[in-house]
Parts: C-alpha cells; structure tokens; sequence
C-alpha cells in the first residue's frame, strides 16, 4: 500500500477512533478513504446501554433522599464507598469499549462530550444514566444532547438546580448552560444569567433520578432574556440558546480543537458553524463535512493534538492488543495521568492540550508499554479522591501498581512476510504516522529491540514504538 494513502488513514483512524488496530487491517487495507469514513458512521444508529446499576445506591438505604435523616458514618461511608467502587467499574466497561466497540466513533465523541458537559457527583448510578444520554446521543442531535444532559439528576444535581426555587433563586445551574455548555464566555449578561435561572426554578428530579418539574416552586413571571420578554420556562431558554449562531460556532470550535486541531484556521471553523447551524445542529453530518475536507489531511493538522490519558491507555491496548488482567491499575494510571472519568477538576471539566504533560507525567507516558510488556511494578504518584479539592489534590505516592496482561500478536500476521526493515517502516506508520522520508529515527528504537524470537522481536518493537515522545501525539 502507498505509504501516503496508508498515513491519511492512519491519520484519520487516530481522529475519529482510539487508534488503528490489526484486527481490521483487512478494512484498513481494502477500503479507500471516503470508504473508511462512511465505515465510521455505519453504527451510529447501534445503541447499547452500560452499566450495572439498576438503581441508586443511596435508594437502597433511604426511602426517600430528599428527607433529611441522621445517617450513622458508618451508613455514610458504606454509601459513598459504593458508589466509589461503581464507579470504578463503570469507568473499566467503558474503557473496554472503547477498546472493543466497532462503534468506535461514537465513543471517541462520547469522550468529548464527557468533558464539555463535565459532571462530578458520587451518584454512581445517576452519573452511570448521564454517560448513556451523552453515547446515546453522541453522533446524533446536539439539541437533543443539550436537553437529556440538562434534565439528568447528576447535572441538575452538580449545578445545584435542586436548590433553584422561586423565592430562593439558585444562579449557578443558568450561568454554566450559557457558559460551558452553549454561547461561551462573554456572549451573556448577569441579566440573562439571572433571567434564565428564574427560567429553570421547577427542574428537579425525584429519588429515582427522573426529570419531574415542580410547578409550585416555579417562577411564573415574565422574564426578561436575550431582547425577549414572556413567562419562561427552562426549555424556552434552552431553545433561544440554540437559537443563537453564538452556539453553533461554540460547539464547532471546541470540537474541532478536539479532533483538527487545537490552533483552529477561524475560517474553516465559521464555514463548519454555519453548516452546523443550517443542518439544525446535525453532529454526524458536521463530522463528516470535516472528515472528508481536503484540509483535514493537511500536514499542519498531523502530530498536532496530545493524547489525552484515556486516549492514550485505550490507544496502547488497540495497538497491541491484550487482555489486562489487573484492571483497577488503569485508574491508577488515569489519575497519576490527570484524567479520571466522572472525576473533573473542576466544572469546565479537563483543560486537555499541554496541560496533560509535565516532568513527571511524560516519564510516566513513555514507561507505561514497559510496563505493560514486563508486567513490572512502580511507585505511580496519585492524586487523593477528594471531592471539595475538585480532584486538585496533592499527589501521594503509592507502590505496587503492577499492571498484568496477555499480549496477543496474532493479528499482526500480515507483517510476517516482509524484511525487517519494511517491517520496521510499516509499523512506525501505523503507529506514528511516520514514513520513510520522516523525521523519525529507526535507530532510536532498534536499540530497544529484543531479537530472541519472532514474537519477542515483533512485541519489543511495538513497545519500543509507543514509548517514544512522538507516541504521545496524533
């Protein structure tokens, strides 16, 4: 295969998926480039719920949460330490999936929307309903999105919207739909901010985590907002919000840092927004209007984004496929990384780009293959789990984080028949992008190359590839 033509799938695998896999190396081989993009969209209508919950925690142990009652600590503590542990196991089955899925777009956008509508609760089981509204409506509407992820319990309840009633106004819920989940920062006033929360007194959600309005402690008011003037309700405001083109060149432009290029060309993204606009905020057909633009495969776009920590560990586990057997070290990683799902830092959820990389964690990201191959352990610096600290708290060392897995190479029996030279070539383009007139040094992983067997030879390369500071971009 042209090399060329392998790098702009390759390129594109990295974008809009966690990365190419020798699974599909048939279809990444047989299909051309528009083939390969439409192959991404063929799922999106594929929906599966995960999850292991089928009811809150709390619910187990109080009728109804929203009667005060004296609960012991060690009630308190078996409470939050359930819902710790589900969410632990709800992050692991969706890092698999990510793994797994042939769906993989819809999971890649998925991780995006996780952080634009970042949330932080200990609700396992109403954080566990919000992540399937995010994937359930991932590639699809982004009015649709807006509503589910505005009317779930874990965001009503992280914004505080539960305390918005009408003699006791609660701003907070009103000010982040503006800022962080539509116009952005600057295209609102503190009047509209107060406005809209008078807008959204009422919403609510009952012990089971459903939407449920409250008229009686509504505002019934006229309101004044954004040049309008009528008795508002919280769905009239999300309506003018998108209303607004503001929005649409919010969104794009934030997406398209996430999968283009964090330095955005401001006209590609105008252009983008107003298709985005005029196709009534259609995700699916703004993604593949980027995808199959000539400029997406432009030099300038390569190499240019850091992954993020679960890009990355999802990414290491597609490249060379595995079966870790000590899981719960993945989230280890992922915090001594700075990225554990569910767990934002702050409400504007992860600042991602350079912010993934100092001292300490870029050895951390060059040594993780190592230590995956070798099954070796190493004190990992972790952040402490601390709600009021928002996840900014200070690291703490801790020792035994061994990570356990079963390597399979058998997938990539299509480079059997090639010289190791070729071999070396090919795998630096399905891995970095690389290409023979490339930057990129064979020499600084030959070093690092086991030659005792075939398997040893081929897995040594692949980990000598993915601990390299270039494995780190896509």
């Amino acid at each position: 295969m042209a090399n060329d033509k392998l790098a702009n799938k390759i390129f594109f695998l990295n974008r809009a998926t966690f990365g190419f896999t020798p699974t599909r190396w048939d279809e990444v081989q047989q299909l051309d480039q528009m083939q390969l993009v439409k192959n991404a969209f063929q799922n999106e209508s594929a929906f599966n719920k995960i999850g292991s919950l089928s009811e809150s925690v709390d619910a187990k142990y109080l009728n109804d949460f929203r009667i005060v009652k004296p609960l012991t600590p060690e009630l308190r503590r078996t409470i939050n330490t359930e819902n710790v542990d589900e969410l632990k196991k709800l992050t692991l089955q969706w890092m698999q999936l990510m793994v797994d899925s042939q769906d993989q777009l819809r999971e890649k956008i998925a991780l995006f929307w996780h952080g634009h509508f970042a949330c932080r609760m200990q609700n396992a089981y109403f954080q566990q309903n919000m992540l399937n509204d995010i994937r359930q409506n991932a590639l699809g509407n982004f009015k649709d999105l807006l509503f589910a992820v505005s009317k779930s319990a874990a965001m009503l309840n992280f914004l505080n919207n539960q305390q918005n009633k009408k003699a006791h106004p609660n701003e907070n819920f009103a000010r982040e739909v503006m800022e962080l989940f539509t116009l952005g920062r600057g295209n609102y006033t503190e009047m509209d901010i107060k406005e809209a929360a008078r807008a959204f007194t009422g919403w609510e959600y009952d012990k089971d985590g459903n939407f449920r309005f409250n008229a009686k402690v509504h505002d019934n008011g006229a309101k004044a907002f954004r040049g309008k003037t009528g008795n508002f309700n919280g769905e009239d405001i999300l309506n003018m919000l998108l209303a607004d083109e503001t929005t649409a060149y919010f969104i794009t432009k934030k997406l398209y840092k996430y999968i283009v290029n964090p330095e955005i060309d401001n006209a590609q993204v105008q252009k983008l927004a107003k298709q985005f606009y005029a196709n009534n905020y259609d995700i699916s057909s703004l993604l593949t209007q980027i995808f199959t633009s000539q400029w997406f495969y432009s030099k300038k776009n390569r190499d240019a984004i850091i992954k993020s920590p679960v890009e990355l560990l999802v990414g290491i586990q597609r490249n060379l496929p595995m079966t870790i057997t000590t899981p719960n070290q993945l989230l280890t990683f992922n915090n001594a990384l700075g990225q554990q799902p569910f767990y934002p830092p702050n409400v504007a959820g992860w600042p991602g780009g350079t912010n993934w990389i100092d001292a300490s964690t870029l050895m951390l990201r060059l040594k993780i293959p190592q230590l995956i191959e070798q099954d070796r352990n190493i004190q990992i610096n972790t952040k402490t789990d601390d709600d009021i600290q928002m996840g900014r708290a200070k690291k703490v060392p801790r020792k035994g984080n061994n990570i356990e897995a079963n390597i399979d190479l058998s997938a990539y029996s299509f480079l059997n028949n090639i010289d190791s030279e070729e071999k070396e070539f090919e795998l630096v383009t399905l891995l970095l992008l690389g290409d023979k007139k490339s930057n990129f040094k064979l020499e600084t992983i030959q070093r690092k190359i086991k030659k005792n067997s075939k398997d040893d030879y081929l897995k040594s390369m692949i980990v000598a590839i993915m601990s390299t500071p270039e494995y780190q971009l896509c």
